[in-house]
């Protein structure tokens, strides 16, 4: 089963909650605070593994969820880190994500590791908060949460040269004839309905990767037929080879087919059209395929641009011409870099790389809302998420921190007296100027 896109869930670990503890050795009076920190939570990685060609490992398990990490232990001991979650992905995946359409990452190469979701930092201890204006704190974090995020997989075929072309033309047979893969062959249209894959040797030392990509139709760039479940697979290619029925055994005029489809394939993504390309002039060996060659190279040289094109006459079933052409693709791709940029196709133009956010920074607004004073920021979230709010030296230091970050100020200038009803997240309090905040 080929399966090149899909959605799933990824969480990063919890971090372990920090504790509060004391000392409580024989012979040491007034022991000192001594709770320990608590463990990072794991990251969710994606690993490419070479060995995998599709997602369809994603098809039945859509949660990945990594491993929070332990909560800090007695004696200043700190909690074990949790393990990263390792997810295996294919060369040419790229992660989307699902909220935002921002590209994560672009995976490529062997080995190549992307952190797509972040464990969640340990909480701290009681030790951590000791001073000499307060030797004994009773305050510990709890730990922060994972990162949590729906993202998308899209699988585009990596492969040195890829076989395009209208359906029926002799993709499938052609790299049947030139490497071992054994793609499905039929005398009816979309025959192949998924990528084939197969390994080309020249015969010179030489060997290049060949996709047999699904037939393209008129209107596929606007979803008609197998659509972008084609063109998606044909950026990742260096060079196409343009398979095209020179004896018009279905019918439809050659030349006409080459204009459509390379229409096509500049819609979808304009880059395509400065891709390198051979034009492979199948079925020979039969009649009228060579009136028809001829016209063909009248027709490409009427137009702009035509001679850049090369036309390597053959036939898959007598291989005649067959070893010619992949000298041919051979030369070329010695010309074209080995990774190939990474193209934004017109679905994707509006996204964007994924940058993760710094943290350190916490900005915040204020605004009331009917009788409600509303505090919004995301780092004061997580710093309230990270507080033990039952604990009342916790929740003076938290009261602390908003005073010193200019919130009470800002309350008091939109009109917050005492008594005002605050919230911050899911949480309320009552404000009172000065003081403290009673949640």
């Amino acid at each position: 089963m080929f399966v090149d896109k899909t959605k799933i869930f990824v969480k990063g670990g919890d971090g372990g909650n920090g504790i509060v503890s004391y000392r409580r050795e024989l012979y040491v009076p007034n022991g000192g605070p001594a709770g320990g920190d608590g463990g990072r939570g794991g990251n969710v990685i994606f690993r490419v593994d070479e060995g995998l060609r599709t997602l369809v490992d994603f098809r039945y398990q859509k949660h990945f969820k990594a491993k929070p990490g332990d909560r800090g232990k007695v004696k200043g001991m700190h909690g074990a880190n949790a393990d990263d979650m390792i997810v295996r992905v294919p060369p040419g995946t790229v992660v989307v994500d699902d909220d935002t359409q921002e590209i994560i990452a672009d995976m490529t190469r062997q080995g190549q590791e992307v952190v797509i979701a972040r464990g969640g930092r340990g909480g701290r201890g009681n030790m951590r908060f000791a001073t000499s204006n307060n030797p004994a704190p009773d305050i510990s974090e709890n730990g922060e949460e994972g990162e949590e995020r729906w993202v998308v997989l899209e699988l585009k075929v990596m492969a040195d040269v890829g076989l395009v072309g209208f359906p029926s033309v002799g993709k499938s047979t052609l790299l049947s004839v030139v490497s071992g893969a054994k793609p499905k062959i039929g005398a009816y249209h979309f025959t192949t309905i998924t990528p084939n894959l197969g390994v080309v040797d020249v015969g010179d030392g030489r060997n290049f990767v060949m996709a047999d990509l699904p037939g393209l139709i008129e209107g596929a760039s606007e979803g008609v037929g197998l659509g972008h479940e084609f063109l998606r697979h044909v950026e990742r290619t260096r060079i196409i080879i343009h398979v095209i029925d020179m004896a018009a055994t279905e019918g439809r005029d050659p030349f006409d087919d080459w204009v459509k489809i390379n229409a096509e394939l500049r819609q979808y993504n304009d880059k395509l059209s400065e891709r390198p390309q051979i034009i492979a002039a199948n079925k020979m060996d039969m009649p009228g395929a060579e009136e028809q060659l001829e016209l063909f190279k009248e027709q490409l040289a009427e137009i702009e641009g035509g001679e850049k094109y090369e036309i390597m006459p053959m036939s898959s079933l007598t291989r005649q011409g067959v070893q010619e052409l992949l000298y041919r693709a051979a030369e070329v791709l010695e010309t074209v870099p080995e990774q190939p940029l990474i193209e934004e196709v017109s679905e994707l133009a509006e996204r964007k790389v994924y940058k993760f956010e710094e943290r350190d920074q916490i900005k915040f607004r204020v605004f009331r809302e009917d009788e409600i004073f509303v505090v919004e920021s995301e780092g004061i979230e997580r710093l309230m998420r990270r507080t033990n709010l039952n604990s009342y030296d916790a929740v003076m230091r938290f009261a602390r921190i908003l005073r010193n970050l200019g919130v009470d100020k800002e309350l008091r200038k939109i009109g917050a007296k005492d008594g005002d009803i605050c919230r911050i997240g899911h949480y309320q309090f009552e404000f009172f100027e000065g003081s403290d905040y009673n949640f």
